[in-house]
């Protein structure tokens, strides 16, 4: 039988549904919106882009996102510093995104450490870090919650079964590696560079492609009836662009795909707004 395709548009419209209804709850709580500060250091195409999506999401659910944007060429540490204690002061500021990269004159380390812990919904503190190494409440980098909300939503239990996550990002493989072994998964991280590594992917029941090379992941890497998350973002040389799946060869051995464009990406920002409503950690 060929996979079921796990649809991101589809997905999202449902979780955007009832995102909405949390958000008016959480604002009667608060007695506002909650709100949401999006960080920019530059003018950066491609992260003008990222926040465009961000803010049109935030609206469209009720959440009150504003974008402070600082200057590269004179902003310094203790600039952008200054505005993340504002912003940490601020009580109607339920999370702050930084958007990353920062200009090379800047600490992306010390910019991460500068976000209250129970604003920093981007998942990028040391302290989030640690929480979620230690099993403990946290905020967790949007693209990992994305993949165990799809898992989720698809009837995908992690439990007990073997989970092999292709990629070793501080943003999707190694936070994700640990979300999967809070939910008893036997987990195992590969790189593009681990040896025989279709003989590894073709162990799991759940397989995770997000190492950045388009189509890496072949039909013959893959365990029949598997679960594969597609994460990569690889542009084509003709337009348009591709995961790190090989969507139609592998499609007909799994159990579920998701598709790219059209899978976890739509679910990202959904993610950020999520960790927003729901608050502190």
């Amino acid at each position: 039988m060929p996979a079921q395709i796990l649809d991101g548009r589809a997905l999202g419209a449902i979780i955007k549904d009832e995102l909405k209804a949390k958000a008016r709850k959480r604002a009667e709580e608060l007695g506002w919106p909650p709100g949401l500060a999006i960080v920019r250091v530059g003018e950066e195409a491609a992260s003008a882009v990222y926040i465009k999506q961000l803010l049109r999401v935030a609206a469209e659910i009720g959440v009150d996102a504003q974008l402070i944007s600082l200057e590269s060429d004179n902003t310094i540490d203790e600039t952008l510093s200054t505005e993340l204690s504002r912003l940490n002061e601020d009580a109607h500021i339920q999370g702050i995104i930084i958007q990353m990269p920062l200009p090379p004159h800047l600490s992306q380390q010390s910019a991460a450490n500068a976000i209250a812990s129970t604003k920093d919904v981007d998942g990028i503190s040391p302290r989030s870090a640690g929480n979620l190494f230690l099993g403990l409440p946290s905020f967790v980098p949007s693209t990992s919650a994305a993949i165990m909300e799809a898992l989720d939503r698809a009837g995908i239990n992690p439990a007990g079964k073997r989970a092999v996550v292709v990629g070793r990002s501080n943003v999707v493989g190694k936070p994700l590696s640990f979300l999967l072994l809070q939910r008893n998964a036997t987990v195992t991280i590969c790189g593009r560079q681990t040896r025989s590594l279709g003989a590894i992917t073709r162990l799991a029941d759940i397989l995770v492609a997000a190492a950045g090379q388009a189509r890496l992941i072949t039909a013959e890497m893959v365990k029949p009836g598997a679960a594969v998350i597609d994460v990569g973002i690889n542009v084509k040389p003709e337009g348009g662009i591709t995961g790190d799946v090989d969507f139609e060869g592998v499609k007909a051995v799994a159990g579920a795909i998701t598709p790219v464009p059209g899978g976890i990406g739509l679910l990202t920002n959904l993610m950020v707004m999520k960790q927003v409503i729901e608050g502190e950690r």
